[in-house]
């Protein structure tokens, strides 16, 4: 089929961006200089107050009252923790966190990786009022991170990529969490129970086998995350609670997909030989058989990763640019400058970089030590400590823990740098540091 003007020019350029694994980086980079240019322009002003505005949602006095910010972040990226727990459920149900043993060396290296920048953040900001932000610098962004990894290209091994995405998933769970346990305001309990009733009935319906996601999406949103958007708990913890009640299961076997699709197959090349005489007559049932293969092909997939496939694009190139332009811009003037010493940006700077690479590439070396897994095939110590600088880049999560670790601008500012100068350095080093051993063509070594 020929293709038209449109689709040549614009349409195949943006699936082909959107298709390759880096996309996600450079976009979230273009986003966040793109923040930076706005709040060192004469348009700071505006771009600051923009997401200061309130919106308000709701009937009569029933009235939900956030700034632009909030929703971003208590709203928008609740679809980005959505996802994360969907990634979550795959990984523990199917993935690398399936069996005790596969998923040891990255659950070791993930908590060595949070436990560490949170120690290095405490020691900068003990006895202050800013020690509460100790949270921000034990975050990994996966997606800056793994896009670094695939500029790569074949200089790494692909089991390395499989193995830091196990890590990040793991930190992602580490930094929900926190969020749920230390950065949560007065609780109504009330509008929790009824989030727990709501819960109760996700978790029940995935037991009676209903698999209509349009069901899960209005009790899930409509239900358990509106329930605990006012109940004072964040609200992007009802995202991921809402991800583990998604059934896994399918509805057709493999097996049975496979024997229909034969037999839908034949069906199809039997009418397609009769319409040669007559194209119009058997036009109408030669397009049924073809839809069937649609529906076969969804109840042959689970919900799970039907949603996960359809939300990752969005989440990806919508949400989290959305949010990166939203949070990322700091504004840069003389007393800003006077920031990049203060206890808050040194902590969260060397939390992410000091702590991140020492507590990683420390507790991998100990599980080895102590003999209880081994290194993924093709991987060795000097790609562990790559991965421990790649983790070292903190951006999404660390600025939405940063948003709810302090009420203080200042406070916002100072960590905002922090983040910013850790994700760039890290970025850079990670990158060159695994360039440099790949082009080495450093063997692995036998693990026994």
């Amino acid at each position: 089929m020929r293709k038209s003007n449109l689709e040549i020019l614009l349409l195949l350029p943006i699936k082909n961006f959107i298709e390759k694994k880096t996309s996600v980086g450079l976009l979230l980079i273009f986003s966040a200089v793109l923040a930076m240019i706005f709040a060192n322009s004469a348009l700071s002003d505006t771009y600051h107050n923009f997401w200061s505005r309130y919106i308000y949602i709701g009937i009569e006095d029933f009235v939900i009252k956030k700034s632009l910010l909030h929703w971003i972040n208590d709203g928008l990226m609740s679809m980005f923790f959505f996802l994360v727990g969907l990634e979550l459920k795959r990984e523990l149900m199917h993935g690398e966190l399936a069996s005790f043993k596969s998923a040891l060396l990255p659950v070791a290296a993930a908590i060595g990786g949070m436990l560490f920048p949170a120690l290095v953040y405490y020691a900068f900001t003990q006895g202050t009022d800013a020690v509460s932000g100790w949270g921000i610098p034990m975050a990994t962004d996966i997606a800056f991170a793994l896009g670094i990894l695939y500029l790569l290209g074949d200089k790494v091994p692909l089991s390395l990529k499989i193995f830091l995405t196990a890590v990040a998933i793991v930190d992602d769970l580490g930094a929900v969490l926190v969020i749920a346990l230390f950065y949560t305001s007065e609780i109504s309990m009330n509008n929790l129970a009824t989030g727990v009733f709501f819960l109760l009935i996700l978790f029940t319906a995935n037991k009676l086998g209903i698999r209509n996601t349009l069901f899960y999406a209005i009790m899930g949103i409509g239900g358990l995350w509106l329930a605990v958007l006012l109940s004072g708990v964040h609200a992007t913890i009802a995202a991921v609670l809402a991800a583990f009640t998604i059934p896994t299961n399918k509805r057709v076997n493999t097996s049975l997909f496979l024997r229909k699709v034969r037999q839908l197959t034949f069906k199809i090349k039997r009418l397609k030989q009769k319409s040669m005489n007559d194209p119009h007559e058997d036009f109408d049932k030669i397009s049924e058989n073809i839809e069937k293969f649609s529906m076969l092909t969804e109840d042959a997939t689970p919900p799970l990763q039907r949603l996960e496939h359809a939300l990752h694009p969005f989440v990806s190139f919508v949400v989290l640019p959305i949010f990166a332009f939203a949070n990322a811009g700091v504004t840069i003037d003389v007393e800003a400058f006077s920031y990049f010493l203060s206890p808050i940006t040194l902590g969260v700077a060397l939390g992410l970089i000091v702590g991140k690479i020492t507590g990683i590439y420390l507790f991998v070396r100990l599980t080895l030590l102590f003999k209880l897994c081994a290194l993924p095939e093709g991987v060795n110590l000097k790609h562990i400590l790559g991965v421990g600088i790649l983790a070292s880049i903190g951006f999404t999560m660390s600025l939405f823990i940063t948003e709810l670790a302090f009420e203080s601008d200042m406070y916002h500012t100072q960590a905002k740098i922090g983040i910013l100068a850790a994700s760039f350095i890290a970025g850079i080093a990670g990158y060159l540091y695994l360039k440099i051993i790949g082009n080495g063509k450093i063997k692995p070594k036998k693990q026994p």
